[in-house]
């Protein structure tokens, strides 16, 4: 694993957005898996920025999100359908039918969660995967306590998570209380994966991923078994870490 330790925020989003800028300029066709929050934010503008400056194209790439609330139509304005076509997918030339955003509103859960596993393999797997991590370690809506194995599914959020999101809500209770998720095990088939953290409120949750022991109980810890993560952090992120 790969750690990279950031004064600034520019300089850390100019970072992990130059690892997309690269793969897109070596393979035009390369399939990303997409993460929502308000981390990855700079970095989509940067790729936006590098779109609109000529220096890549979007128009042959396939993209998958980790995942979307239980209940939200595309149209809601706290919809990850929404969150990423106003934060990236609008602005650069990508096609909708290379689009793939789980769905909030299914009937039917069990065959959409292997249609979206099947999607992501006719692909042919994701190349490079964002991802951040939530205060107690979880990643996507991997809740503490998901299997390390598992698939797109549904979840139930956990309370410290429902906490952290109503910040977006205008209360509490009008957060969800379920999502649908990659799994654990779809995430870590990524050939690359990069994930980003800030904040002295994720200080905890990185040191548990980089130094403590793999367990369903810190999803994020299941990324030390990858053979080619690199986490970016600024330097309230990585206070706790040891001999970094």
């Amino acid at each position: 694993m790969n750690v990279v330790i950031c004064d600034d925020h520019q300089h850390m989003n100019a970072l992990a957005a130059q690892v997309f800028i690269d793969l897109l300029k070596s393979n035009p066709q390369a399939v990303l898996g997409l993460a929502t929050g308000t981390t990855p934010i700079g970095v989509y503008q940067k790729l936006i920025d590098s779109y609109r400056a000529g220096e890549i194209s979007f128009a042959e790439v396939t993209t998958f999100n980790l995942d979307e609330y239980i209940g939200l139509h595309r149209d809601h304005d706290q919809s990850y359908y929404y969150f990423m076509h106003q934060k990236l997918l609008n602005h650069v030339d990508i096609q909708g039918q290379r689009v793939f955003i789980p769905s909030g509103v299914e009937e039917d859960y069990a065959t959409y969660c292997q249609w979206y596993e099947d999607r992501i393999t006719e692909a042919g797997g994701i190349d490079l995967q964002i991802l951040g991590i939530g205060s107690d370690g979880h990643i996507a809506f991997n809740e503490p306590g998901t299997a390390l194995g598992s698939r797109t599914h549904i979840t139930e959020l956990d309370p410290q998570t429902i906490r952290d999101n109503s910040r977006l809500f205008k209360s509490i209770d009008d957060v969800p209380r379920r999502a649908i998720t990659m799994g654990v095990a779809t995430i870590m088939e990524a050939r690359q994966i990069i994930l980003l953290a800030t904040g002295e409120n994720k200080a905890e949750a990185v040191r548990d991923a980089l130094q403590g022991p793999v367990s369903s109980e810190c999803t994020a810890s299941a990324l030390q078994q990858h053979p080619d993560v690199t986490f970016y952090l600024d330097t309230a992120a990585a206070r706790l870490l040891q001999n970094e």
